[in-house]
């Protein structure tokens, strides 16, 4: 059960709790259209993650960038990108944030601060840190969120961005989804040491391990690594402790793990239905209006299809640009 937090008044909660199951709803149609062949190519679906997305959303500013994975809608819906935008580009439209030529794995929104979407397994986490020491360069104030995933934790570049991030002190949170599988590897199998917020103590940065199925847990822990990152200019890194419900990707069966582990974590820790819990119990939200924001939100991603499907596919002449940059 989650923790009554002061600071989050009626109405701000019940926006976070939207935002989750927008994420969930919009997830959820993603992965039907993927089984009815309009969607090509991989789908990385973000369903049991949404307090992560939200959480470290909710304790940014307006210049702060985020990067992530190829596990990636979520995420950017979460930095503000118009559903139907993602949608389109899932779809492989032109009028898809990415012209319809990223696709599931690539799809950017620098407008939003989201800087994609990224195919190669650790690839976004030398460029979140490229992204951070732009930050510091342009004297700003600004932090760049570098997102990755248990997989990508024994990668070397990832070390290698540590010590450089360490070394010129620059604003960046790592932060390790960790949902305890690497595609359909158990952490456990893969790491000698599966405490993954200690990885940065041999660089000196400082470590925290999360609830990342705990919206306020989430929340609370970014805002508090905000406040050190921006004071200090250094970098920190988070594990948030997270579960995917889906497989790995939509052809990933997922029969390395039992239907009772699935299900210990879809009823005793989900974290909408915390959230919603909570609400309830603090009396900041009562039954008709839950059922409106549902109503709200089917009618979103239903537009979010329609747009995406009325939209044109891109011209063949699209080949040839976005390569070079001026």
């Amino acid at each position: 059960m989650v923790r009554r937090n002061k600071d989050i008044d009626s109405a701000n909660a019940c926006r976070y709790y939207e935002e989750m199951l927008l994420l969930r709803r919009f997830e959820e149609k993603a992965g039907q259209l993927y089984s009815m062949g309009l969607i090509g190519g991989f789908c990385h679906l973000y369903i049991g993650q949404e307090a992560v997305a939200i959480g470290i959303q909710a304790a940014l500013k307006s210049g702060d960038s985020v990067i992530t994975s190829y596990r990636d809608h979520g995420i950017m819906i979460a930095t503000g990108s118009e559903p139907k935008y993602v949608m389109a580009e899932l779809l492989g439209r032109a009028t898809g944030c990415s012209k319809g030529k990223g696709g599931s794995m690539h799809m950017f929104d620098p407008a939003k601060g989201f800087f994609g979407g990224h195919g190669i397994v650790g690839a976004q986490v030398p460029i979140g840190t490229g992204l951070a020491f732009a930050a510091k360069y342009n004297n700003t104030d600004n932090l760049c969120v570098t997102i990755f995933g248990d997989g990508a934790v024994n990668q070397g570049q990832v070390y290698e961005s540590f010590n450089m991030a360490k070394l010129w002190n620059l604003p960046v949170i790592y932060v390790v989804e960790n949902n305890g599988y690497a595609m359909g590897t158990s952490t456990s199998r893969a790491s000698s040491v599966t405490d993954f917020f200690r990885r940065g103590e041999s660089f000196g940065i400082q470590g925290r391990q999360v609830d990342g199925m705990n919206f306020f847990a989430v929340y609370e822990a970014m805002q508090d690594a905000v406040a050190k990152v921006r004071k200090n200019n250094e970098p920190l890194l988070l594990e948030v402790q997270t579960y995917r419900y889906r497989g790995h990707s939509m052809s990933d069966p997922a029969k390395y793990r039992s239907k009772d582990e699935v299900a210990e974590y879809r009823e005793k820790r989900d974290p909408i239905e915390q959230m919603k819990d909570y609400m309830l119990k603090n009396k900041l939200i009562n039954d008709s209006a839950l059922i409106d924001i549902e109503k709200k939100i089917k009618k979103i991603i239903e537009d979010a299809v329609n747009f995406s499907q009325e939209s044109p596919e891109p011209n063949v002449s699209e080949l040839y640009t976005d390569i070079y940059t001026k």
